[in-house]
């Protein structure tokens, strides 16, 4: 199963935004070595928008052209529905709870059987959930103390689409995403664009 393991502060200070949710990963964005001095043309800045929207969601480009072929079938503008579709993603959803610090932490919780969907274990990061869906966190995996920490600790703001049950360690998808509730920093209509091209 391929992943990205690039370093995430490097990628953050290039794209101009904290994609890896670090609260130190924009620290040195401002040093004077990392300001750029060339202008960037309109199909840098379009690459740029789809390279963020990778590092947010943790994909590679094949899963990124998979999703962009689901949205143009969806109703509505295509960057909207392409957002969209990638945060009803469980690695995603189990982060945006606050059952995990990162999405890489997340994508491992998923793939190593701790997280259960409507009470069934699912071991796909990429696992589409539905909403009225209930993600929790397996009994076992309750008694460790990172992960524990991790989501009593987790300061996570309240998502309109999101419910958090934190004495019972689960959340649930109460509604479908819409794209102006969704906290990244993406202009995905240059998206739209630079696949149409």
């Amino acid at each position: 199963m391929a992943t990205r393991r690039g370093p995430r502060f490097k990628e953050c200070r290039r794209l101009g935004v904290n994609v890896c949710g670090h609260p130190k990963a924009m620290d040195r964005a401002n040093d004077p070595a990392f300001k750029r001095t060339k202008k960037t043309s309109e199909y840098g800045l379009q690459l740029i928008e789809k390279q963020k929207v990778k590092a947010y969601y943790g994909i590679l480009e094949r899963q990124l052209v998979r999703y962009f072929g689901l949205a143009s079938k969806a109703e509505g503008k295509t960057g909207a529905a392409l957002i969209s579709i990638l945060e009803c993603r469980l690695d995603n959803l189990v982060y945006r709870l606050g059952f995990a610090s990162s999405i890489r932490m997340a994508r491992q919780m998923v793939s190593h059987k701790h997280i259960l969907v409507d009470g069934k274990k699912i071991n796909i990061p990429s696992f589409n959930v539905k909403v009225g869906s209930t993600i929790s966190l397996d009994e076992k995996a309750r008694k460790s103390e990172q992960f524990k920490k991790t989501w009593f600790d987790s300061n996570v703001a309240p998502l309109d689409y999101l419910e958090r049950d934190a004495d019972n360690f689960s959340g649930k998808l109460v509604s479908y995403p819409q794209r102006e509730k969704i906290p990244v920093i993406i202009n995905e209509q240059m998206i739209v664009e630079l696949f149409s091209k």
